[in-house]
């Protein structure tokens, strides 16, 4: 990680930390669940929304109002709509996708969850999720979210994130140790 990536993640984690916090004293966990959902998916939805958080071009004042007026239009948790506001008068509204992130990542912790980042060649069927969620709950001991995408370039097999952890069994990665083999041999 770059040292300007890490201080963003540094940034974002101490404001997602006091975030959760505060609403975990509050007991609204899961107005703040529903609500980072929401922005997390207007964010990746609306271009405009975030060049508004990333545009150095856009005052602290316009970037308050509008943060404001997407926070009150989406009914987003007091404190979430709070630390919005006090992110946009710190001009630190670009590390809003790494403090939701963070969020996330505290909400299922708190609820003994982990989510697991699936690739695969086609879609799972599923009990096919249903499966691999199963098994690899046994291995992590926390209930599995599996967050599956497709990459046809895998040819088969799955590649699976879990935290810091990654197993790939794809077709792909063991056509590529095949080949690197064979160069090492001739």
């Amino acid at each position: 990680m770059s040292e300007p990536a890490s201080i963003s993640a540094g940034i974002a984690g101490r404001y997602a930390t006091a975030v959760f916090e505060i609403a975990q004293e509050s007991k609204g966990l899961d107005q703040l669940e529903s609500g980072v959902n929401a922005l997390a998916d207007a964010l990746a939805e609306s271009a405009d929304l975030r060049n508004v958080i990333s545009s150095p071009l856009i005052s602290r004042e316009e970037q308050g109002k509008a943060i404001a007026a997407v926070a009150a239009k989406m009914g987003l948790a007091p404190v979430l709509t709070q630390v919005l506001g006090l992110m946009a008068e710190k001009r630190r509204l670009f590390v809003v996708p790494q403090m939701l992130a963070a969020l996330r990542a505290l909400l299922a912790d708190h609820r003994n969850e982990v989510v697991a980042e699936v690739q695969s060649a086609v879609a799972l069927t599923k009990k096919q999720t249903e499966a691999l969620a199963a098994t690899l709950s046994k291995n992590v001991g926390k209930s599995v979210n599996i967050r599956a995408t497709v990459d046809e370039s895998l040819i088969g097999g799955l590649v699976v994130k879990v935290g810091s952890k990654m197993i790939d069994t794809s077709i792909r990665s063991k056509l590529d140790s095949l080949q690197n083999a064979m160069k090492e041999v001739g």
